[in-house]
């Protein structure tokens, strides 16, 4: 066969798998396989491509290679950082490239109680008090993750900067694409959420009991 059938050949079969590929798409509803799936139909464009030295498409498709499986790593690690903050420490890290930086000043009021909440925090430094119950939230701290479970997403507290400071926030609809992309992230989310809960639950109580502990036993009634 020379060499004119084969890249005939070979642009044929290109242009059928890329016909294979849209209608594939159309079944999947998770990011990770459709990366995976683009990948491997980069890989085989770029095949095609090479007999009849289309070098347009060639490069076209090697740049949606680099891309494809960027993200894909990006969400493969996504969910191994949530499933190990499950196991671990409960902590939200893996989050911090989606969010994005706010700094804060002294005395502002990043949200009110009873306002509607549309975000979760990431307390990067600074000082930050609720003021309802007085707690300060150190560094590293998050704020605002169990509004999106909430059937009203309202805030239960008002969160003030006391000494400026940075964070990072990150809104719920984004939180949102992730699962819609992952659902596995967001099943572990969830997990991960709840049992932030009943830590915070858990601290809670240990604190009334340690107040009811110290309070002053009531004085003996005098005799008559």
């Amino acid at each position: 066969m020379d060499t004119s059938n084969l890249a005939q050949h070979a642009g044929t079969a290109g242009a059928v798998f890329a016909s294979i590929f849209v209608i594939a798409t159309t079944t999947m509803r998770t990011m990770i396989p459709l990366r995976v799936l683009g990948i491997f139909t980069n890989l085989v464009l770029i095949a095609t491509a090479i007999p009849s030295r289309n070098y347009l498409i060639i490069v076209v498709q090697a740049l949606v290679l680099v891309l494809n499986s960027y993200r894909l790593h990006q969400m493969l690690q996504l969910v191994r950082d949530v499933k190990k903050s499950v196991q671990g420490d409960l902590s939200m890290d893996w989050l911090k490239p989606f969010m994005t930086e706010r700094p804060c000043a002294a005395g502002e009021v990043l949200f009110y109680k009873d306002e509607k909440a549309e975000d979760m925090l990431y307390i990067v430094s600074g000082r930050f008090k609720l003021v309802e119950s007085g707690i300060e939230l150190p560094v590293g701290a998050i704020v605002g993750e169990l509004g999106m479970l909430s059937p009203s997403n309202m805030r239960t507290q008002t969160l003030e900067c006391i000494e400026a400071g940075l964070i990072l926030s990150v809104s719920y609809s984004k939180v949102e694409e992730l699962y819609v992309q992952n659902p596995e992230f967001g099943f572990y989310f969830l997990r991960l959420s709840s049992a932030r809960l009943f830590e915070n639950i858990a601290k809670l109580e240990a604190r009334l009991a340690q107040q009811a502990a110290a309070a002053p036993a009531p004085a003996a009634p005098k005799p008559a």
